[in-house]
C-alpha cells in the first residue's frame, strides 16, 4: 500500500564537505518498506520481558529506549523479517 501522507522525507546530516551535488534531479518517488514486500516482525520473549519490566519500573510516563535487531530479506524476495533480539534502556543524559 502506498500512503503518501505518511511518507516523511529523509535527509543526511550536515557535513563539512559535500561528497555529491545536493541538488535534486528528476521526479520525486516514494520509498516505503512495505510497498513491495510483506513485512514480518519477530521478537525474542526475553527482550520483550526486559522492556516491559523497565517500563513498569520507570517513574516517568514517557521514556526512551532502543530495540536492536536485524533486518533480512526472505529467500524468495517477497518479504522482509525484522528480528528484535536486544533491549537497551539508553541513557538519561
Amino acid at each position: 500500500r502506498f500512503v503518501p501522507e505518511r511518507m516523511v522525507p529523509f535527509s543526511f546530516p550536515l557535513s563539512k564537505y559535500a561528497l555529491w551535488d545536493p541538488v535534486p534531479i528528476g521526479d520525486v518517488i516514494g520509498s516505503h518498506i512495505a510497498y513491495y514486500r510483506n513485512p514480518k516482525l519477530s521478537m525474542m520473549e526475553k527482550t520483550l520481558r526486559l522492556a516491559y519490566r523497565h517500563a513498569k519500573q520507570n517513574e516517568k510516563k514517557l521514556f526512551s529506549c532502543f530495540l536492536l535487531g536485524t533486518l533480512a530479506v526472505d529467500e524468495g524476495g517477497e518479504g522482509i523479517t525484522l528480528t528484535i533480539d536486544r533491549f537497551d534502556p539508553g541513557r538519561e543524559v
